[in-house]
């Protein structure tokens, strides 16, 4: 892995783990993270193959990545004070976020550290025609969980606005004077 894989990766965790603080929703929950796949879909997806099984692979790691990103809205805790909305990211959130990104780190780190030829076996076997097949899957996953967890929770965050009752002009209690 070379220096900038390593801090995209950590880059990755290190947004959720900044939503475990609460704070606002707002425009820099969501452009953040999507600037940091779309950095990630820039500089490492050339190309999508199709040949072999290659698009099962894709898919499937695809699936895993849209999976990963619902549950990960799902447990995101989102709440209205006052006129905003707050977002807090639960140690579920948290446990999928690094499990995805965990995952797509530590297949790097094997494939460079003695994997490459159980990966090449695998991808014989299965008809997965090479490396940029792997490469696509597994961008794929990070965006795919990235912005399916965005969607969850904007559309999450739009229910809880929409649930709240509309803020009406509040006026004072009359004051009720005891004086005879």
């Amino acid at each position: 892995m070379t220096t900038t894989d390593w801090i995209t990766d950590i880059a990755l965790v290190l947004v959720v783990f900044r939503q475990m603080r609460e704070g606002r929703i707002d425009l820099k929950t969501f452009l953040i993270p999507l600037g940091i796949v779309a950095f990630v879909a820039h500089t490492y997806l050339d190309t999508v193959p199709t040949a072999g099984n290659d698009l099962v692979l894709i898919g499937a790691l695809t699936t895993v990545g849209a999976a990963l990103g619902v549950a990960g809205g799902v447990y995101t805790r989102i709440r209205v004070a006052g006129e905003h909305l707050l977002i807090k990211a639960g140690a579920v959130s948290a446990i999928l976020w690094v499990a995805g990104m965990g995952a797509r780190m530590g297949f790097q780190v094997w494939v460079q550290n003695g994997g490459a030829d159980d990966v090449a076996r695998f991808s014989v076997t299965h008809h997965i025609t090479g490396d940029r097949a792997w490469v696509a899957a597994f961008v794929l996953m990070a965006l795919t969980e990235v912005v399916t967890r965005l969607v969850t929770i904007f559309v999450r965050s739009r229910m809880v606005a929409h649930q709240q009752p509309p803020a009406t002009a509040t006026r004072p209690a009359p004051a009720l004077d005891r004086t005879a």
